[in-house]
């Protein structure tokens, strides 16, 4: 699995993100809605001026998944990474290909991630922007619980993955 593509996707979300969010920036009102109910009512308000820190950081979480973990797992000793059947994958002749696929499990996570914070980040502009007519928050609900499923599929494909392929091989 190659992990140059869910990087290069992170990077398009970030520019693509930046870009479109800065145009919106200009249009918001002074005070902005941060933080909504299950039904969509604001429930804490703040300058828009501190919206930009806050962007910022939010871009700034999903890269640590997609650039920062695989880069710490990389330079982790084999005795500090936790995978099933660690002595197999982490082998020498397996090594590279393991590290090449979590770097890119991670990447498609965080691009996940991102893209989540992308939905809600837009959610929340579309409500200060439109206050008389929020977007739904009935679709802002379904992306959660898809984003959910995402996550348990996700996260349980790890030990599928390294089990699976071991126990092939000494057939």
């Amino acid at each position: 699995m190659d992990s140059r593509l869910p990087k290069l996707l992170y990077l398009a979300m970030a520019v693509f993100a930046g870009i479109y969010f800065s145009t919106l920036h200009a249009k918001l009102p002074a005070m902005v809605a941060t933080h909504f109910s299950a039904n969509g009512t604001p429930g804490n308000w703040q300058p828009k001026g501190g919206l930009l820190g806050i962007f910022v950081l939010m871009t700034a979480i999903p890269a640590v998944l997609v650039f920062g973990v695989p880069a710490i797992i990389k330079a982790l000793p084999p005795s500090l990474v936790n995978l099933p059947n660690k002595a197999y994958w982490l082998s020498e002749e397996r090594a590279a290909g393991t590290q090449e696929f979590l770097g890119a499990w991670f990447g498609w996570f965080g691009c996940a991630v991102y893209l989540m914070i992308l939905f809600a980040w837009n959610y929340a502009m579309q409500a200060n922007l439109h206050p008389g007519e929020r977007p739904s928050a009935e679709t802002m609900s379904w992306m959660v619980r898809g984003f959910a499923v995402f996550t348990v599929v996700w996260v349980a494909r790890i030990p599928w993955h390294f089990a699976r392929k071991a126990s092939s091989s000494k057939a």
